[in-house]
This record gives structure tokens, C-alpha cells and sequence, in this order.
């Protein structure tokens, strides 16, 4: 019976651009949420969320790249890399046998939009030749194949909140199964725009406590008005136990088991 362990983090949010320091800044009570500064918040009802400030995305890419790629591609790449080298993986990994699965719940939302402006204002003409690779969600699992010359199973996961739980599950079936050896594991998202936003304010599904960010993300609370969106990336490497274990590879833990249901009840409100 094949085994599932964890060899590598990696994650990029509000609170830290490393796992180091997102965990530190956990600790230490931190909170990344502020007004919005990707767009002008000022016509709408929410105005705060939790941006990754001073993220340089040519430390992970080509500066030629950039433009290819979604904010939420570029934020999966800086997780993704610093799993990768987490887990001490070197040349002598064989790549056909290492895949990628990855998870956006939207994908390449300011893409999307920024398109969309161009389409209705400039004519379809002008859009950009880089618009649909980079806004589908599974080109997340693209670039990050691309990066590392992972050449083994590429799966994709869209499932909203849940995709990045599913894209674990899915990384492990592959392993258990044989498919692969091992399986890089990221979830990136980045949806602080002006339709993210006011797509889900529309929907009365985020908090509206623009005066007091830090308190507003509060959903054990009787007096809770909604949950505040957040932006930013993680990443795992998961591994066939006794192929990080002949490399000699360092074991966070094992994946034991995981369950995937539906509560077949509403779009949006679970039972």
C-alpha cells in the first residue's frame, strides 16, 4: 500500500511573503486586512481586504513573463518555489514522474475585467494575446510546470473555496494510485478587484466594518457580517513515502485520508 507524506511548504499572504514569516506574524496576533489599495473602493460598500503588499513578481519570473501571467499565476509561482526548495528537490529527482496540481476558486478575475474594459472601450482588437492563457485557472498548474520541468500529471481544480482542499486530494489519488511519484501541490488566488468585490458585496457575503479592518474577519462571532476576502498562494509538496524516504527527505507528516462530499442544498448556503 502506497503512502502519502509531506515534504515541502511554501506560502505567500497579507502577513508575510514566506511561511516563516506568515507563521510569525500569526503568532504574534498580526492582521494583513486594510482598505483596498488595488483599486479605488471609494463607490463601494466594502472597502477593505487582505492584500500582499510589495510582492515583486520577477523575483520568481522572468521580468518578460510578467505580463503573460495573472496576479494569482504570480502569487502560486513565489508558494510554489518555496516549497520546491523546501523540500530539497535536485536534478536527480525524475521529473516524468512528478506532477502538479493546482486550484484558483476563480482564476484570473483582474485579467478578466481589465479585458473586458479594453473590449468595450477599444474595440476586440486591442485584447490582449495573453488574456485567455492567462486567465484559466488550470494555467496556474502551466507556469508552475513550466518553472520546474514537471513533467508528470497536471490537474486543475476550480471549485471555490474548496478547490485547494480538492487539489490535495487529487495530488494524493494520483500518488496512491501510481500515477505519479510526486505531486507539487498550489493554490493561488487573487480576486481584490472591482467586480471580485462587488460581485460578492452584491451577494451581502463580505463584512462591511470598513472602520475597524482588524476586527472584521470575525466568523465565530455572534455579531459577524460577512467574511473579508483575502488574496495570496500555498503550496506543498506531497510525496510516495518510500521515494522521499530513499532520498533522504525531511517529513512534515502523512496524509492519511481525506473526503470529498456535497450537500446538495443551495449555491451558496451549505446544510
Amino acid at each position: 500500500m502506497r503512502r502519502v507524506v509531506v515534504t515541502g511548504l511554501g506560502m505567500i499572504n497579507s502577513v508575510g511573503h514566506d511561511k516563516e514569516s506568515a507563521f510569525e506574524a500569526l503568532v504574534r496576533g498580526e492582521c494583513g486586512i486594510d482598505t483596498i489599495t488595488l483599486f479605488d473602493p471609494e463607490a463601494f460598500s466594502v472597502k477593505i481586504a487582505g492584500e500582499v503588499k510589495d510582492f515583486d513578481p520577477k523575483t520568481v519570473m522572468d521580468p518578460k513573463e510578467v505580463k503573460k501571467a495573472d496576479r494569482f499565476i504570480q502569487l502560486g509561482l513565489k508558494a510554489a518555489a518555496e516549497a520546491f526548495a523546501d523540500a530539497g528537490i535536485d536534478d536527480s529527482v525524475e521529473r516524468e514522474r512528478f506532477g502538479v496540481s493546482c486550484a484558483s476558486g476563480i482564476g484570473g478575475l483582474p485579467t478578466i475585467e481589465k479585458n473586458s474594459i479594453v473590449l468595450h472601450e477599444r474595440g476586440p482588437r486591442r485584447i490582449s494575446p495573453f488574456f485567455i492563457p492567462s486567465a484559466l485557472a488550470n494555467m496556474l498548474g502551466g507556469f508552475v510546470s513550466i518553472a520546474h520541468t514537471l513533467k508528470g500529471p497536471n490537474l486543475g481544480s476550480v471549485t471555490a473555496c474548496a478547490a485547494g482542499t480538492h487539489a490535495i486530494s487529487e495530488a494524493a489519488k494520483t500518488i496512491l494510485l501510481g500515477g505519479a511519484d510526486r505531486m507539487l501541490v498550489v493554490g493561488g488566488e487573487a480576486a481584490i478587484t472591482g467586480i471580485g468585490v462587488g460581485g460578492f458585496a452584491a451577494m451581502k457575503a463580505l463584512s462591511t466594518r470598513n472602520d475597524d479592518p482588524k476586527h472584521a474577519s470575525r466568523p465565530f462571532d455572534a455579531d459577524r457580517d460577512g467574511f473579508v476576502m483575502g488574496e495570496g498562494a500555498g503550496a506543498l509538496v506531497l510525496e510516495e513515502y518510500e521515494a522521499a524516504k530513499a532520498r533522504g527527505a525531511k517529513i512534515y507528516g502523512e496524509l492519511i485520508g481525506f473526503g470529498e462530499s456535497g450537500d446538495a442544498n443551495h449555491i451558496t448556503t451549505p446544510t
